[in-house]
């Protein structure tokens, strides 16, 4: 049943009428890398719905149990296979309207070589000029490539946090 708990909330959840225990739902954690080789970025042809066959940066569902590092770094073996040095965080990036928060690391790959699980196609590294930006999965990756490019064009990276609604 949907109301306000008894407890001083404020917001409406879902409170079961039998024992009163609130379900909260709360925003997912997505958690990825930027990899990068000299002046390419790795990205990553989507073997899976949604955006299948479109090009996305190494990235999923932070797992319970898991630092932002350790999800980001798990989803970068599983996406693409790669050998890497996980580096600073780049970007936050809430996408509001499917509750979501995107966080992006920069990481140094210390391999060409890529190995990709079930979920990729294809790994491939790109020069900011061949990144396929009309054939990007998804706008948080599009506008952490934008940011991770104008960074690197100044010669300095700085951490960016934006909303998408």
């Amino acid at each position: 049943m949907l109301r306000i708990p008894d407890d001083g909330d404020t917001r409406t959840r879902a409170v079961c009428p039998q024992c009163q225990t609130i379900h909260y739902e709360n925003p997912l954690n997505v958690v990825g890398t930027i990899p990068i080789w000299g002046d390419s970025v790795l990205l990553c042809k989507r073997n899976i719905e949604p955006r299948l066959g479109k090009w996305t940066l190494p990235a999923g569902f932070m797992e319970l149990g898991e630092t932002l590092t350790d999800g980001a770094a798990r989803e970068t073996d599983e996406e693409a296979g790669a050998r890497f040095e996980m580096q600073d965080l780049f970007s936050i990036i809430n996408v509001v309207r499917v509750g979501q928060v995107h966080f992006f690391f920069r990481a140094k790959l210390t391999s060409a070589d890529f190995n990709p699980g079930h979920e990729t196609m294809e790994a491939r590294l790109f020069t900011e000029h061949e990144i396929p930006w009309d054939e990007l999965a998804f706008k948080t990756v599009k506008e952490t490539l934008r940011c991770f490019f104008a960074d690197r064009a100044r010669g300095e990276f700085e951490l960016h946090q934006m909303d998408i609604h």
